[in-house]
């Protein structure tokens, strides 16, 4: 019989969702943040402020820019599991 191994899970903020989901993004597709830049029409310095967390969110704009240009829906972003354990934005 295999042993069941449960992982806790921690609750993560919108922002802090977002910015692992870029970065995993530009692994999948084997790019740079700098690549997504260039391949979106975002700001360099936009990007790494949302990736570094000296911007606390991205606005769906910004987002739906870097959507398109990696060639993926807005649905496919927020399709990660990352998304399910939000933490409470209203305290």
């Amino acid at each position: 019989m295999g042993i069941l191994l449960l992982k806790e899970v921690i609750p993560i903020t919108i922002g802090q969702a977002v910015r692992e989901r870029i970065i995993e993004l530009c692994r999948e597709h084997g790019i740079s943040i700098n690549k997504l830049s260039d391949m979106s029409g975002v700001t360099q310095s936009t990007v790494n402020s949302i990736v570094s967390g000296r911007t606390n969110g991205a606005t769906i704009a910004t987002i739906k820019k870097l959507c398109d240009g990696l060639g993926i829906t807005i649905q496919d972003f927020f399709n990660s599991a990352l998304f399910l354990s939000l933490e409470q934005e209203l305290k």
